[in-house]
């Protein structure tokens, strides 16, 4: 008995066994298992496979995450292992990538290739380009206290992807429009995860909160910041059409990323009772903070602020812990004032309060929306329009160095010979904002600042002695025409100017560090004219490569422009050449805003926003 068990027993192991092995060499030919992915070079590919890869190009920030997804064909073994440059799953430095696609990017800008590789066929492959960015944000008016226009951490954009894989990727609607720069923030805590926000002010005096990634377009939140039975203030209210039809938020805001804060001041009338508000916004969920907002109202000198007649067209300046506005009027009508007034960010009170022109009621503060600029030591330097001048008090016409807190007053001017002229004959010099130079520590001038307006003509300053007023322009380190009138604050990039003056082509002027001059001849131009007001352009690079200048054309729709930097003759891209890429209405003195591998423009209908193809 029991070596018959014993048979039985062997037979049930033999028959035990060959079912094993069917069932193995089954899983084998009919796909219904795979190598483990830390082994793709095991895969039984055929040779036969395609894999495809989506989406193909992904702009991030450093905080961001990106889910790619991959398509197997012609291979019964439809997954995939992942690489990132040639790394299986990454590292830190580069970034990993999670079985499931999901990319999560270093905390170092750069590009990088995710690879996404079939398991079946280790031969067939798809790669995305990443693109990295570590600019945390575009806070303020032409990109920083320089107002120089550069964000030279772009890594998606560049010469050969705007030429060919370059559109309209969604819009934003708004309702009012935007003559305010809109800004952008990255990494923000909001909508329950970590997005990029993008941050557009109306003239309905709407605030909104924008992803700015998010097509179609998300928003996390907008406010209004009418008081109860307040509405905007009218074209007809100031006598002018200078704004028109309606007139709310003009300036471009200002945002504080150490706490999240949104400046922006609003211009609203209840009857025939007017006002101006300075807010501080939550970036988070629009809310008021710091007990905002506050009241602008003061008096100086006997002279009253006016918040019917004052126009808060310049963008505002943080710095130091305080938020300055500047102040000119709606068109030329009286009785107005260029004022800065100063508010502590973290409070709201005022600080201070300064007056160029306090004799006459002109030498308003326009700069064609420019904000003041502002040195490491705190400085601000502005350009004021026609009114009187006498070097004491009186400040038309004029470049203004003014210290900051609570004794605001003229440390340095410079009026051109001229100013008299300028004046009488409506030549506004503050019809442009002024742009600082980055230092040149071993050239003859290490601090340099340069502006123009409706005469056309640059000066190009010391910014340690701007040079009073000599009667002959000799304080002026150099001057040059610039063109045609200039409404524009120009941009600065490796050692070129770029500026856009009215009825002109865009112009590219050589500096040469050695004279701290520049060649007045341009070194290139676009090939079109623009109209009027001319164009403020802004720049992207990453570092000294791959410069492109960003345009806006005052048309009937606004028209986006790229060009190459290196020669302004090469247009890269404009979206007037493709129906589908066509922004909304013009508004004029708007400005660019670049970041992350899109551009935002301001319109008079939406925030228009432009990008490369995902595919």
């Amino acid at each position: 008995m029991a070596s018959r068990a014993f048979k039985r027993f062997q037979t049930t192991l033999f028959i035990s066994a060959i079912l094993i092995f069917s069932l193995l060499l089954g899983s084998c030919g009919g796909g219904q298992s795979s190598p483990p992915p830390s082994s793709p070079s095991t895969g039984t590919g055929t040779g036969t496979a395609s894999v495809a890869i989506g989406p193909s190009r992904a702009a991030l920030t450093t905080g961001q995450a990106q889910t790619f997804t991959a398509t197997v064909t012609g291979n019964s073994v439809t997954t995939v292992t992942w690489e990132v440059d040639s790394i299986p799953g990454g590292n830190s430095s580069v970034g990993t990538v999670s079985a499931a696609g999901v990319y999560s990017p270093p905390s170092s800008a750069g590009t990088h290739t995710v690879v996404a590789r079939s398991v079946g066929d280790t031969s067939a492959t798809a790669s995305a380009s990443v693109f990295i960015t570590d600019l945390a944000g575009v806070f303020t008016y032409h990109n920083d206290l320089s107002r120089d226009g550069v964000n030279s951490q772009e890594y998606a954009l560049n010469t050969s992807s705007v030429k060919t894989t370059f559109g309209k990727r969604f819009a934003c609607a708004i309702d009012a429009a935007a003559y305010a720069q809109p800004l952008w923030a990255a990494n923000v805590a909001i909508g329950g995860g970590t997005h990029n926000v993008l941050v557009a002010a109306t003239q309905h005096d709407t605030v909104y909160a924008f992803d700015a990634d998010a097509s179609p377009c998300h928003t996390y939140w907008s406010k209004s910041l009418l008081a109860s039975g307040e509405t905007w203030v009218a074209s007809a209210d100031v006598s002018t059409t200078d704004i028109s039809p309606d007139i709310g938020i003009v300036g471009t805001p200002v945002i504080d990323p150490n706490t999240n804060t949104i400046y922006v001041v609003s211009k609203s009338k209840n009857g025939a009772s007017f006002h101006q508000r300075l807010h501080a916004l939550s970036l988070i969920d629009g809310s008021e903070k710091f007990n905002g907002p506050q009241e602008i109202a003061f008096t100086l000198n006997g002279n009253t602020f006016d918040p019917l007649r004052q126009n808060q067209r310049a963008g505002l300046a943080l710095v130091n812990g305080v938020v300055y506005i500047a102040y000119a009027s709606h068109g030329d009508v009286n009785t107005f004032y260029g004022w800065i007034v100063g508010y502590s960010a973290s409070s709201l009170a005022q600080v201070s309060v300064f007056n160029d022109d306090p004799v006459s009621s002109y030498g308003g503060i326009w700069m064609a929306g420019g904000a003041p600029a502002a040195d490491s030591n705190n400085n601000l330097y502005v350009i004021t329009g026609n009114g009187f001048f006498d070097g004491i008090t009186q400040f038309g016409d004029s470049f203004l160095k003014l210290s900051t807190g609570s004794n605001m007053g003229v440390l340095g001017f410079f009026a051109p010979s001229d100013q008299a002229a300028l004046g009488s004959t409506d030549q506004d010099l503050g019809a442009g904002g002024a742009a600082m130079l980055i230092d040149q520590p071993s050239g003859p001038v290490p601090h340099l600042l340069i502006g123009g307006g409706k005469e056309g003509k640059l000066y190009l300053l010391n910014r340690d002695t701007l040079g009073g007023n000599t009667g002959t322009d000799s304080g002026a380190v150099q001057t040059f025409s610039g063109g045609n009138s200039i409404f524009a604050t120009p941009a600065f990039w490796q050692n070129t100017l770029y500026l856009g003056s009215a009825f002109d082509h865009v112009k590219a002027y050589s500096f040469n560090p050695a004279s701290g001059t520049f060649t007045t001849a341009p070194a290139s131009q676009s090939p079109g004219l623009y109209g009027y007001p001319g164009s403020t352009p802004s720049i992207s690079s990453q570092g000294s490569s791959n410069g492109i200048v960003w345009d806006i054309e005052n048309a009937g729709p606004a028209v986006l422009h790229a060009y190459d930097a290196t020669n302004l003759g090469t247009e890269l891209w404009n979206s007037g050449n493709n129906g589908a890429d066509q922004a909304g209405p013009a508004v004029k003195f708007t400005v660019p805003t670049v970041a992350n591998g899109k551009v935002y423009v301001g319109t008079g209908s939406e925030i228009s926003v432009y990008g490369l193809s995902p595919n």
